[in-house]
């Protein structure tokens, strides 16, 4: 079969390379959200935080220390953090879904070619503080995951943006989770390197634009979603996936429920499986659609953080 039309729509709808890890598939976990304004943060039951960045740091951290990091490939990782999740006692199955067709059976990558570039990072810890379903590790995630990007990989800590719920860190309110990945996009250029983490609460809510197969579109859940509501996969897709420069790489961990697609990229890989696919249906069409509007912003977004710096 010729999937060069496929091939060539996913490099049209998105310039950069993306590869995004998350603990679960879509359907997975506590609490399918179709009514927003009846929405409650689900009971976390010692499951919901730090559950996905904790499995992949003790791998990640295992095969440094075995001196393998640098040649252990996309499958080795994926089936380490499901054995490590499995361990604890959690069901979920990690998926990898990416902006383009990679070989998993290759080295997994996390710093773009030649190291040349800036190394960015947002990352988002939400403990919802104070709010009924609560969680307790999110800010952890945060810090160690933190650590292991300054750490290994040389990240520094002015180029690190961070979110949480604490008091001390910009709070990670919608309207400031959605500008922290709007100024990251305009910051970056090609040769970065680009990570974004969140951990927190994940929900869906139902499709409005059509784009979904199973009718629903995934949110991450801000501290502030019973006023300001949820952030859709369409809404990241416009503001972080999309305008994201050519020749940068992009690495997110989303650590929360309903996150296998919450990107919309349109190939993916579970650790259950043994080879990356197209993702069946994607809907091209409609992303195209918002790739124009999203290119446009951020064009009238750059100009004006330019004047501003001026």
């Amino acid at each position: 079969m010729n999937f060069g039309g496929f091939d060539s729509n996913a490099e049209q709808a998105i310039q950069s390379e993306i590869h995004m890890i998350s603990g679960c598939h879509d359907s997975q976990t506590s609490a399918d959200v179709s009514n927003v304004g009846s929405f409650s943060l689900p009971n976390p039951q010692g499951r919901a935080g730090g559950a996905c960045t904790a499995a992949i740091l003790s791998a990640l951290y295992g095969y440094k220390r075995a001196g393998t990091l640098e040649t252990t490939s996309w499958v080795e990782l994926l089936r380490a953090m499901r054995s490590n999740l499995l361990e604890k006692g959690f069901d979920q199955v990690p998926q990898l879904t990416s902006s383009r067709m990679i070989d998993v059976n290759k080295p997994f990558k996390l710093i773009n070619d030649d190291n040349y570039g800036t190394k960015r990072a947002v990352m988002i810890g939400i403990n919802y503080v104070g709010q009924s379903g609560q969680l307790s590790g999110c800010h952890n995630d945060v810090k160690n995951m933190k650590e292991y990007l300054m750490n290994v990989h040389g990240f520094e800590d002015r180029n690190i943006t961070v979110l949480m719920d604490d008091g001390y860190h910009r709070n990670p309110t919608r309207s400031n989770i959605t500008q922290a990945y709007r100024e990251l996009v305009v910051s970056s250029r090609s040769g970065d390197t680009v990570f974004a983490h969140y951990s927190g609460h994940g929900g869906r809510v139902e499709d409005t634009s059509g784009d979904e197969e199973d009718g629903y579109d995934e949110t991450l859940i801000p501290v502030d979603f019973q006023s300001a509501g949820q952030i859709t996969d369409d809404e990241l897709f416009t503001n972080l996936v999309k305008p994201m420069a050519k020749g940068v790489l992009m690495t997110s961990l989303m650590d929360c429920c309903h996150s296998g697609t919450v990107l919309d990229l349109p190939y993916r890989f579970t650790a259950d499986g043994d080879v990356m696919e197209r993702v069946p249906g994607f809907d091209f069409d409609n992303l195209l659609g918002v790739a124009v509007v999203a290119c446009c912003c951020m064009e009238v977004l750059g100009c004006l953080m330019q004047m501003l710096a001026d």
